[in-house]
């Protein structure tokens, strides 16, 4: 049994498995409707789910899929991007930029969305590039490199439309819309489709090329790596690239939401939200082994936490008070510090109970 839970402390998805559970069983006692879906409609007559559990997975999307970008990063340079908040406002300030024209109340799109979207993700790569040729090339500290876009990142969104607020209406263009909300005739949030379409493009990535095992190489030993053929400098950008394209993701969600953008507000504070995914992934943050799905399971627990807190009707402005808190022992939790620590007593117990009398063959017979 010690064996077992010995084995158990130290797998890698405890600590965001055992916070799924707690949070799980704290909504069941203090409210069971908690895990209530319901069935209705929405404005338009259109059949869509309702719940809590569907916020969680609603609007843990775009953190989901920040998470997996950001583990990449994390992994190959064994630093964090701290501007991925301004690259979705840089996006999403494209996306509404290329539909609305000069125009800020089109009346018609001057663009397919298809094609709009796809410009803004090669504006989100160019500018996630950049920040990687900072880390890999001048050997800037990740969060130094990033600090630039993520001081002048949004100032940049607001001056691509001019400082004004362009807005998609329904007469314009009523499918924009489907992106962050819901498709005619799916009760299912379409983010949560995106999600899971991002998930599967990037595990087959991982699975089908050399992609995870350099970029773990490279994390773990850059000189090492480039004496075995690699080349360090190149793997570190390619991982900024997949981020600026999971920012430019999350970019179309969010202006999909509400068919406009409020530059200063627009996914305020998700790149500490990122990072914690990826720390309570069980990721170490020092670089080097990674696991994808634990990064997303921990968007989902931090989501879940949010969502528990509105619940409990915490103003917004205390929340992130109420989530530092939680999250630190959290965190404090999954260390490997701490991991070390739980693993030696387990041990000193097996070996104490092996020594005391009687125990194994060796021992007195009654």
């Amino acid at each position: 049994m010690k064996n077992f839970l010995k084995k158990l402390v130290g797998m890698q998805f405890f600590i965001p498995i055992a916070a799924l559970l707690l949070l799980a069983l704290f909504n069941l006692i203090a409210d069971p409707s908690f895990f209530r879906i319901t069935l209705g409609q929405n404005s338009n007559g259109d059949p869509v789910l309702s719940g809590y559990l569907i916020t969680i997975l609603d609007y843990g999307s775009e953190l989901a899929i920040l998470a997996i970008g950001m583990t990449l990063v994390t992994a190959a340079t064994g630093g964090q991007d701290i501007s991925v908040g301004a690259g979705i406002a840089i996006a999403g300030s494209v996306i509404l930029k290329m539909l609305c024209g000069s125009n800020t109340r089109p009346t018609e799109l001057q663009m397919p969305i298809m094609l709009a979207f796809f410009i803004a993700v090669l504006v989100s790569i160019a500018f996630s590039c950049f920040n990687g040729v900072l880390v890999a090339y001048f050997n800037i500290q990740p969060m130094v490199a990033t600090l630039i876009l993520f001081t002048a990142g949004r100032s940049i969104a607001a001056w691509i439309n001019n400082n004004e607020l362009p807005i998609i209406s329904s007469e314009c263009s009523r499918s924009f819309s489907y992106f962050g909300n819901f498709i005619p005739g799916i009760p299912i949030p379409t983010p949560v489709f995106i999600v899971a379409i991002t998930i599967v493009i990037i595990m087959l990535l991982l699975k089908f090329t050399t992609l995870k095992l350099y970029t773990q190489s490279v994390g773990i030993n850059p000189k090492s790596s480039r004496l075995n053929g690699l080349n360090p400098e190149l793997i570190k950008i390619t991982a900024f690239a997949i981020l600026g394209v999971c920012v430019a993701i999350s970019g179309l969600i969010k202006v999909s939401r509400l068919s406009t953008i409020n530059y200063s507000v627009i996914a305020k504070d998700i790149e500490m939200d990122a990072i914690l995914a990826v720390a309570l992934g069980g990721n170490a943050l020092s670089g080097g082994k990674f696991s994808t799905w634990g990064s997303i399971l921990g968007a989902y627990v931090i989501q879940f936490l949010t969502t528990t807190l509105y619940k409990l009707n915490v103003s917004s402005d205390a929340l992130p008070a109420y989530k530092a808190v939680v999250i630190i022992i959290l965190v404090v939790a999954s260390s490997a510090t701490v991991r070390e620590k739980v693993g030696r007593f387990f041990k000193e117990l097996s070996s104490g109970n092996a020594s005391a009398p009687g125990a194994g063959k060796g021992g007195v017979k009654a």
